[in-house]
Formats: structure tokens, C-alpha cells, sequence
């Protein structure tokens, strides 16, 4: 039963890269989806995020629009990934993002807006599951390359698309279960850290740490191979101010908690993920903005 539900448990991409980017876009690399190992084999996986930033915020509070220059950040976010295990404790995967971004501001008192898309950061990372028979617990380890765009006019170092970084990426996951027998749930934590290693222009982005926990109770079931799972999650951030001489130090990095209530539906070899994630409470260096919601939803097949 473990084993049938840990698709459940974690989304290992993509998930936030931060409310800005500076400010938000990483919580979106953990939390439930249909995108842990499943068994030795090959899993497809297309992610889309959606983060409208409107309102600026200084500390745990509102701060009047007018304290920052930065006036709006939308970003689509999309990408798609493969998954493949070896056997039932190696394996790897890849990720190649597609994000569009609107982005205005204020220059002499002027508004700005600037719009672009561009291929993101690609992400490589190795898998470990062998832990334990059931594959309850595991490890990622790898690397965010520099390949994204991080030279597009109008935009700030923190709102490129790419981040011009290389970046070790290392994560790990434990699933469990609790309850009684007739009302069991099941749980999950994961986390994942963010360190660059190798910067260049001038800026070096602040190293990232995202973890969840998740919580959900037995399967609907509804016919042969067709499953709808509620979950609840509460996710938290901590990220360092950016540095370097093109790097904002005193309106970058932030401490943060959500709420991500989400449900999956289970069509056999397909799983489709889907949550909303509010922030419960936020504490933001200067003035940074931030959304009010954000949304993610992820599609995994296993082939």
C-alpha cells in the first residue's frame, strides 16, 4: 500500500523558485505531486507554476508600493522532466524549464514593463531510493546549470530568467504512515537546499533552503485504476540575501511558511497533482514583492 501511494508524496522540481525570484520562486522544487519513483523504469513529467507578484513587503508587513521600485512580476513557469530508475535504488532524472515572465517597474519616475520567455535553468540530478525495501526514504543530489538567460534588457540580476549560477542541489524525503485502522493517513517530509558554486556578472544568488510536510488519508476510489487523494501541506522557506556587486543584498532573502492544500487523481499509469499555497506568515528583507497565491500542478506518466 506504501509503494501504491508514493507518487503522492513529493515534487521534486519544481516546484518555487521564489515570490520574486528573489523572493519566491524555489518552494515550488518540494511538495506532494506525482513525481517520486515508482519502481524501476521511466516516468514523463510536465509541471507548470503560475506566480503573480503585486503587493510589496517589508518584514512581516504590507509596505507601501510606492517603497519599491519593482511594481509587478508574473512569471508562467513550465517544464518538462524525465525519470528514470535503474533498479529500486539508482536512478536520475532531468528537468528543462520554460518560463515567461512580465516584469515592470519604475525608472525616473517613469513605468517600465519588459516581457520575456526563455528556456530556465536545466537541473540534473541523481537518485537514491535503496534505503529501505518499500523505497520509503531517499536522496537527490546534483546540479542546476547556468544556461539560462540572465543578459535580458530591462530586467534586474533577481528577476532573470536564469540566475547565471551553478548550483549543488542536494534533498532527501521520508514517507510514513499513522492513524488507526480505520482511519490510516499517511505522511511525508522532504526537503531540498539550493547552494551556488560557481557565479558570474557580478551576482551570486543566496543559497535557498525549501522543506514540506504533507499529510493525506486512504485513496478515493471510484472505478478500476481511477483514485482521487486530498493532501494538506504546509511548506516553509528560508533563503540568504543575494550578494555581489550586482546582487541586492538589502532587499533579497526572506523566511516564509505556507499553507498548500492540493489533491491528486490516480488514472493508472497517469497521475495528475494539483495545489494552491498561500503564505501564513513571511518575513522579507527590505522591500520585496510578493503574491498573495500561487499555483502548481503537475502531470506524471509512467511508461
Amino acid at each position: 500500500m506504501l509503494l501504491r501511494r508514493l507518487p503522492i508524496v513529493l515534487a521534486l522540481c519544481a516546484p518555487l523558485r521564489l515570490w520574486a525570484c528573489a523572493c519566491g520562486c524555489g518552494v515550488f522544487e518540494v511538495g506532494g505531486s506525482a513525481m517520486l519513483p515508482q519502481g524501476a523504469g521511466t516516468q514523463l513529467i510536465y509541471q507548470m507554476s503560475y506566480l503573480d507578484q503585486t503587493d510589496n513587503w517589508s518584514g512581516t508587513a504590507r509596505a507601501p508600493a510606492a517603497d519599491n521600485e519593482d511594481q509587478h512580476i508574473r512569471t508562467l513557469y513550465q517544464s518538462i522532466g524525465l525519470r528514470h530508475l535503474f533498479d529500486r535504488a539508482w536512478g536520475f532524472s532531468v528537468e528543462v524549464p520554460y518560463d515567461q515572465r512580465h516584469f515592470s517597474s519604475v525608472d525616473d519616475d517613469l513605468p517600465v514593463a519588459t516581457d520575456h520567455a526563455a528556456i530556465g535553468d536545466i537541473r540534473i540530478m541523481g537518485l537514491y531510493t535503496g534505503f529501505s525495501g518499500d523505497m520509503s526514504s531517499g536522496l537527490d543530489f546534483g546540479l542546476k546549470l547556468a544556461n539560462g538567460d540572465w543578459k535580458h534588457p530591462g530586467f534586474d540580476r533577481d528577476t532573470q530568467i536564469g540566475s547565471g549560477s551553478t548550483d549543488a542541489l542536494l534533498g532527501g524525503y521520508r514517507q510514513f504512515r499513522f492513524g488507526d485502522l480505520a482511519a490510516s493517513w499517511s505522511g511525508f517530509v522532504q526537503a531540498l537546499v539550493d547552494v551556488p558554486l560557481a557565479t558570474q556578472g557580478g551576482y551570486r544568488p543566496g543559497t535557498e533552503f525549501n522543506a514540506v510536510f504533507g499529510a493525506y488519508p486512504d485513496s478515493w476510489r471510484f472505478a478500476s485504476g481511477v483514485e482521487l487523494t486530498p493532501m494538506l501541506q504546509a511548506l516553509g522557506s528560508l533563503r540568504r540575501p543575494d550578494g555581489g556587486v550586482n546582487g541586492d543584498a538589502d532587499n533579497t532573502g526572506y523566511a516564509r511558511l505556507l499553507a498548500a492544500p492540493g489533491l491528486e487523481l490516480r488514472l493508472r499509469r497517469l497521475r495528475v497533482f494539483a495545489d494552491i499555497e498561500a503564505p501564513l506568515w513571511q518575513n522579507v528583507r527590505g522591500n520585496q514583492l510578493i503574491a498573495p497565491w500561487q499555483a502548481r500542478m503537475t502531470v506524471s506518466l509512467r511508461l
